[in-house]
């Protein structure tokens, strides 16, 4: 894979920058953390070499100096909220962070339950957490928030939240997703610490927009097409502009929310530290790129990869059609078209020949390689095969797996477990060659070129089973589908 970022730079002044920000107000700093702290496979997609557990990584060279809050909707609880990416509801997703924190040796000091209105669910998950010996905080719905400053600035708004006791100069504020209350979080523990005579500061670290990149840069743009379901907005900070003289990307919540902010803090500390949204912030990552075209391909890539993903969802739901039409439209603006994905063309052009399913990837090296669906193979089962006989150097007509042990398979899986399709998925072709290699050195060399798929691109013009996908996704290969279902 082509590396466009360098990782041990961006650990390091990241974690300077952090640094900094304490020192700057003194006791305590609150960081709102945006996004993910790991698992951030989007950054690592339009970032060739950020590793998707970097900043959880940079944390770690502040452990000594820092805690972590988790904060939870009481909102999300009650309508058992998923995480699209995980699966799994965010309540359930807060004992996972917090396990996966403290495993690798960051302190959890507590989950705080926002916008708490009396509901019993929220009441019943405070009590599995206690039980657990985890400590609970409640901060309260606060009617007119956040534009009724009055209230809030009051002993009956913030002044009404738990009071959370933290030890550790640096609290890190985070969640299993948006709309959670991180930042309301932060502005409650200002206003309460200042009650008490304790300095405490606040720094926001979202990691897209980049703030120093061009607000058409292609690493900015897929950001807003990452986030067209939310329609979020990259815009130049007018704050920023005016104060500096000087063009900062924010986006639209940032923005729109920072007059808000501004009369808050002045309420709690007499004046506003910050003079624009992007003075709040903390990222680094954009000096952090080593290779600007890398990134500028692997974004457009994810634009690309957001707007299938989209029209897929379309197809399957219809409910999304309003996220299908702001991809449309930041394509068209970024003059972008699906051709600019080679495998894409490349499958559509194999299916044009064939007149049957096809898929494509492109290898490291950019060779294209191509596949079709036939009685034994779905398209990409015969994709995996193809492209890793092309790099274990075995000619096209090698048959890794012998049709008399396709054809028992079939028969299980038609006969036995009632499937409509009788032909391999990606999972059994590799557990048959996986079986074979032990005794067929061409198996074994074909099954040792895996790790390369790693980066590559692939497209297939019928979307895929959830198998297929999880298969594609856990060797790394980024994948796209036409927005056509299968005929069995």
């Amino acid at each position: 894979m082509k590396i466009g970022f360098d990782n041990e730079k961006y650990l390091k002044i990241q974690s300077e920058q952090i640094k900094k920000r304490i020192a700057q107000f003194g006791d305590k700093l609150y960081l709102e953390f945006g996004g993910k702290l790991f698992d951030d496979h989007h950054a690592s997609r339009v970032l060739p070499g950020f590793l998707p557990d970097s900043k959880l990584q940079m944390l770690l060279q502040l452990k000594d100096e820092a805690e972590i809050i988790l904060v939870i909707s009481a909102l999300d609880i009650e309508k058992n909220k998923v995480r699209g990416d995980l699966g799994i509801t965010y309540d359930e997703d807060v004992l996972r962070l917090r396990s996966e924190f403290e495993n690798i040796g960051l302190y959890v000091g507590c989950v705080v339950i926002t916008h708490f209105n009396g509901q019993s669910s929220a009441d019943a998950y405070r009590a599995r957490l206690e039980r657990q010996g985890i400590k609970v905080y409640y901060h309260y719905t606060i009617e007119g928030y956040p534009h009724n400053v009055a209230l809030i600035d009051s002993d009956e708004g913030f002044g009404r939240n738990d009071y959370i006791e933290t030890t550790r100069p640096l609290v890190v504020v985070t969640a299993p997703g948006p709309g959670s209350g991180k930042m309301a979080v932060c502005l409650s523990q200002l206003y309460n610490e200042n009650k008490r005579g304790i300095k405490a500061g606040y720094a926001k670290f979202e990691t897209f927009p980049v703030w120093n990149l061009a607000l058409k840069h292609p690493v900015n743009i897929a950001y807003e097409a990452a986030t067209a379901d939310l329609n979020d907005v990259n815009m130049i900070d007018p704050f920023h502009l005016e104060a500096y003289g000087d063009i900062a990307v924010s986006y639209n919540r940032d923005t729109e929310i920072f007059p808000v902010l501004n009369a808050i803090f002045e309420g709690i500390y007499g004046e506003n530290p910050y003079k624009s949204p992007t003075d709040m912030g903390v990222n680094m990552i954009g000096f952090c790129m080593s290779d600007e075209d890398v990134c500028c391909n692997a974004a457009r890539e994810e634009v690309i990869r957001r707007y299938y993903k989209a029209l897929c969802n379309l197809a399957t739901n219809g409910d999304n059609e309003n996220e299908v039409n702001k991809i449309s439209l930041i394509m068209k603006q970024a003059k972008l078209t699906t051709d600019y994905r080679r495998t894409t063309v490349a499958a559509h052009d194999r299916k044009e020949r064939s007149g049957v399913a096809t898929a494509a990837i492109e290898l490291q090296d950019g060779t294209i390689i191509t596949s079709r669906t036939s009685s034994l193979l779905g398209p990409c089962a015969a994709l995996i095969l193809n492209a890793t006989k092309h790099l274990a150097g075995l000619a096209h007509t090698v048959k890794l797996i012998p049709e008399e042990m396709i054809a028992p398979i079939q028969k299980t899986k038609v006969n036995y477990l009632h499937g409509h399709n009788p032909r391999l998925h990606t999972d059994e072709v590799l557990v048959a060659i996986s079986m074979l290699s032990n005794n067929d050195d061409n198996c074994r060399k074909a099954l040792d070129q895996l790790p390369k798929l790693e980066g590559c691109q692939a497209h297939c013009t019928v979307m895929l089973s959830e198998v297929d996908q999880k298969i594609f996704k856990k060797l790394g290969v980024g994948l796209t589908c036409d927005p056509v279902k299968k005929i069995e």
